[in-house]
């Protein structure tokens, strides 16, 4: 038998692994490129600001204290709305998921609700909880619900029927099975469509602060856009996005630990 070149194991499945740095070589090539552009004059300076700008701006923020005065409301706004919604969503996505009456009932009601763009039911909010805080909790909390409670059925329904059979036939229980096969096997697909509410969430947080708010991320940016000042508004813009990829990245941290099981 003639030897050959060994064939790599393949039972693993498609694993992609992460490469660590290639992300932030890839932004900061981005911002040098910017930087060298607006000096060297053929990116104009009323298109794009000069990232050493931007910088600057964010020295004066935190030196000055707005910058917490602006980002602490908007944190606020964004954990007790997304907290509402999301819970809200996880629960009756599960439920929706284990009983055919329920989702009989609401997967329409759910399917009539998920293509408004929650931006245009600001105003009715303004109308039924006022201009204060009520209206923003609840556009960001209705924003973050309905794709966490569709993210959540669909986890479930995607669970193995052959583990589920298979606990049955071990005389596990109906809350036994929920308990320890349902819901650890919809995980997965539940902390992939949280990146989408929470990412939702910061659009709406930021459309609820442009209208009657006086601090917060969203009124910082209108407040400059106002003004024409660029430094300013790509100050903004980076704080949501620095927002986006810390959420982004509590979510992964997450998975990492709850999920060691899939690995």
């Amino acid at each position: 038998m003639s030897s050959g070149t060994p064939v790599p194991f393949r039972g693993g499945g498609f694993r992609p692994t992460g490469k660590r740095g290639v992300g932030i070589a890839v932004f900061v090539v981005l911002v040098l490129i910017i930087e060298w552009g607006t000096r060297a004059g053929w990116i104009s300076n009323l298109t794009l600001p000069r990232p050493s700008d931007v910088a600057a701006t964010f020295v004066d923020l935190w030196q000055s204290g707005m910058l917490w005065q602006h980002l602490w409301p908007s944190l606020t706004r964004l954990l007790v709305g997304g907290a509402l919604g999301i819970s809200a969503g996880v629960g009756i996505g599960v439920l929706i998921g284990l009983f055919s009456y329920i989702r009989a009932g609401l997967v329409p009601l759910v399917a009539a609700i998920f293509p408004i763009p929650k931006i245009a039911l600001l105003p009715l909010f303004v109308i039924w909880f006022g201009i204060d805080e009520a209206s923003k909790y609840a556009l960001i909390a209705l924003g973050t619900f309905t794709p966490t409670v569709v993210a959540t059925y669909g986890a479930v329904d995607n669970v193995d029927r052959t583990l589920v059979r298979m606990g049955q036939s071990f005389g596990l229980g109906w809350w036994s099975i929920v308990r320890k096969i349902v819901l650890p096997g919809a995980l997965p697909g539940i902390l992939s469509g949280l990146r989408v509410s929470v990412a939702i969430g910061i659009i709406l947080l930021v459309a609820a602060e442009m209208l009657g708010s006086e601090y917060g991320i969203g009124s910082y940016i209108l407040q400059a856009g106002a003004l024409y000042d660029l430094e300013r508004l790509f100050a903004g813009v980076v704080i949501l996005s620095v927002l986006g990829v810390t959420t982004s990245a509590m979510i992964g941290a997450v998975e990492r630990r709850v999920l060691r099981w899939r690995s």
